[in-house]
């Protein structure tokens, strides 16, 4: 075993790392993947507050308003919660925390990745009801957030269950 590996016991994903390289690999994996859910939901949410401002938004009627407002707020909370692992990170950095920091960190991203899920599910209702006025838009939505479910969730699990079952 390597002098930097000292220490380093094998662990269950038969790796050899410190408790200290464990956590910074998975402080940089978990970064690279909160790097791809923010960009996506601050252009979204960025997008969802100029809709207010749009002279059509006056003509929505009450139940797309709604739509409209629960979407804003479910983008503001998916915002927060994604990108709340880089405020954590620079708050605590130096604090000897990183392991700690990690975990809350992905509680954070998965939160965040949930409610992302909410918004656009909830911003694709809205946009297809005010685009097309067709009764089909539900079962439309429908499809998507189960496909959605599908890569965000189902797969990844099931992935997940069969690798710990080896």
């Amino acid at each position: 075993m390597p002098a930097a590996n000292k220490g380093a016991e094998l662990s269950e994903w038969g790796r050899h790392e410190t408790e200290e390289e464990r956590a910074d690999r998975k402080w940089g994996e978990l970064i690279q993947e909160v790097r791809v859910a923010q960009t996506g939901v601050q252009i979204l949410f960025g997008f969802l507050l100029t809709v207010v401002f749009q002279q059509k938004f006056d003509s929505l009627e009450d139940t797309d308003k709604t739509i409209y407002i629960v979407t804003v707020v479910l983008g503001a909370a998916a915002t927060g919660a994604l990108i709340g692992p880089v405020s954590l990170h620079r708050l605590v950095s130096g604090r000897r925390v990183k392991a700690e920091a990690v975990e809350w960190a992905s509680r954070m991203t998965f939160v965040g990745l949930a409610l992302l899920f909410a918004t656009m599910a909830s911003a694709l209702l809205l946009v297809l009801r005010v685009a097309t006025h067709n009764e089909a838009v539900p079962w439309i939505v429908t499809g998507i957030v189960v496909w959605y479910a599908l890569c965000w969730y189902v797969i990844p699990l099931w992935t997940r269950r069969r690798g710990t079952e080896k």
